[in-house]
This record gives structure tokens, sequence and C-alpha cells, in this order.
């Protein structure tokens, strides 16, 4: 157990991420509820972009609310669509107050317009004020994001993208950490990219400054693999030589979501379509990255890539962006 930043919350240092609840039924969740309640899990992390994972989590909670900390986050930018979300997670949690409720995927463009008289953060404040949130957190891909909400003070909580592939948010935690603001890191297997589950939490939990990471997680054997790793988290020279492989293996085609091939001439959300794409092919979530990849605007799909190239020159990490792009359009549109 340990401090959750300045929140006055203390909890385990694995916890559970909600997004997994949207393909397995309401009686499996119940049995991962449980065995999260005998490892002594005690917080967990939804969305309301997450379908029934709100309700689900809300039916398995019954009757022992006092034994969790509940974070639920919400797309919402506009002041009256918080407010209602709030509301409809209150609803769907069946609980009287969420512990920490999070803008979700704030991206560095639109960080600046959320805090105005009619936009969502003051939604957020007067729900605290009323009693119905504890605490406030933002999430995001983008970097730029998590690093103006640590120097801003608004923010309790900060969640971003973080694992052996993944590390650009390093800077970012330490100084979070240092001034008391919580860090959540989801992602922690890289949507699932990463296959040595055990390792990959080893190398997330061994930052001191990381407070919390929440894999998806929908059996009980899954809360009890991610969990054991907390008996004995010191890498080994042995783990270090697996991470360096892992490192090679992914670095050269994996997208980091860093957003610097961004903005595409033709509009192409380049990231986003990679992690619809992960989604599909590590989640298992075929229906419903699919419904999110025709959600997005047809300029903003991978079909609209015209191989103009300016993405790949700025790609730190020297992705073959076209084809990648080439291979979303045959996964979720063929």
């Amino acid at each position: 157990m340990r401090k959750f930043g300045n929140t006055g919350m203390e909890i385990k240092r694995v916890g559970f991420g909600g997004i997994p609840i949207q393909r397995i039924s309401q009686e499996d969740t119940n049995k991962v509820i449980d065995e999260l309640e005998k490892c002594g899990v005690n917080f967990i992390d939804t969305a309301r972009g997450y379908t029934i994972s709100e309700e689900y989590l809300g039916n398995a909670l019954k009757g022992r609310r006092e034994k969790f900390y509940i974070a639920t986050k919400s797309m919402s930018r506009d002041y009256e669509s918080m407010k209602k979300d709030i509301e409809i997670s209150l609803k769907n949690l069946q609980i009287d107050y969420i512990d920490l409720y999070q803008m979700h995927n704030v991206k560095p463009a639109e960080y600046d317009t959320i805090f105005g008289e009619d936009r969502a953060y003051r939604a957020l404040l007067e729900a605290k004020e009323a009693g119905k949130i504890k605490h406030i957190g933002i999430t995001s891909h983008g970097l730029e994001t998590v690093e103006k909400a640590v120097e801003s003070g608004k923010f309790e909580t900060i969640q971003f993208p973080y694992n052996i592939v993944e590390n650009q948010a390093d800077e970012v935690f330490k100084k979070a950490h240092e001034k008391g603001v919580g860090t959540i890191v989801m992602k922690p297997l890289a949507g699932g990219a990463i296959d040595d589950g055990t390792l990959a939490m080893k190398y997330i939990l061994s930052r001191e400054y990381i407070d919390v990471a929440i894999p998806g997680m929908d059996t009980p054997e899954q809360v009890r693999e991610n969990t054991a790793v907390l008996a004995n988290f010191e890498l080994t020279e042995e783990d270090n030589v697996k991470i360096t492989k892992i490192k090679s293996e992914l670095g050269t085609n994996f997208c980091r979501r860093c957003e610097y091939c961004l903005p595409c001439p033709q509009g192409v959300i380049i990231p986003q379509n990679f992690l619809l794409e992960g989604y599909y092919t590590r989640y298992g979530l075929q229906d419903w990255a699919i419904d999110r990849y025709k959600a997005l605007g047809e300029d903003q799909r991978a079909s609209n890539c015209v191989e103009c190239g300016a993405c790949e020159s700025k790609c730190p990490y020297e992705l073959p962006i076209i084809e990648m792009l080439k291979n979303v359009v045959n996964t979720l549109e063929k």
C-alpha cells in the first residue's frame, strides 16, 4: 500500500483497468472483482466510453463499496455534457460519490479549451464541491497535456501510457510525484504487445515515482499473476537483458503515441488509428474497435492517407507510418 499523491487515498500499486469488462459477462466480472478483493487490490479504473463496464462493475461492487476506490472518466468537454456524464456514472456504478473523476484522453491541442465558464472542468469543480466526486484527474496519450496538467495544479492525478517501450513520461511522472500529483500508468503491457506480463509489471513498479499500474484483467488468474509481482519487483540482470530485447523488437514498428507526426496535412489522426487497431488485434475488442473507427470523421481515418510522407519525416522513431496505416485499413475496413 502507498499514498496516492496528495489525495489521502492509500492504494495497492497494482490496480484494475476496466477496458476488458466489455468482452466478458456479468458473472465473470463478479469473479474478477472477488479476486481483486482477495488479493487486496483496492483501485478500480473504468470510463464512460467503455460501453457496459461501469454497469457491470456497479453490479459487482454492491455491498462492498468501502473496500475499493473507484475512478472513472469522461470524454465530455463542455459543461452540460460533463454534468450529465457524472450523473450517469453515479447511476451506473450505483454509488453516492466517485473517488476520482478524470477528463479522458485530453489532446494537447484542446487542453487550454477545457477551463472556460461553459467547459467541462467547471462541472468537475462543482461536482467536487457537492461531494459527488472526491478528486479530479486527467488522462492523455499526449505528453504535452500531462506536462501542462502537472504544472497547472488543477489536477490531483495524471494517467498516461507507460511500459517497457513507452517510457517518454519518465520526467513528467517524476515531477508529478515530487509535487504530490498521483501517477497512474495505463497500457502497462503496451496494449498486449508485450507478452511477458510479469516482467512488464516489474519494470513499472521498480520506478518509485509511479503510484499505480492498471492492467486490464478479465480473469481471476490474471489478477493473481499481476499482483504476485508485488512480492518482488527488483529487476535482475536477466530481466534487463529481456527488456533490451523487447525494446529492440518493438521499437522499430511500435507507435508510442507521442504525436510528433501530427498534424497530418489530410487530417488523419495517425496515433488514434494505430490505437484502435491495437484494440482490435490485441484486446480482442473487434466490434468496439470497428465502431470507434467508423465514428472517426472520414478525413481522420487511415484510408484518407495520400502517402505524402510528411508524418514519416517527423516521426522520432522512424516508423513506416504509411505502411502501418495501410495495415489499419486492411484490419478495420476490410
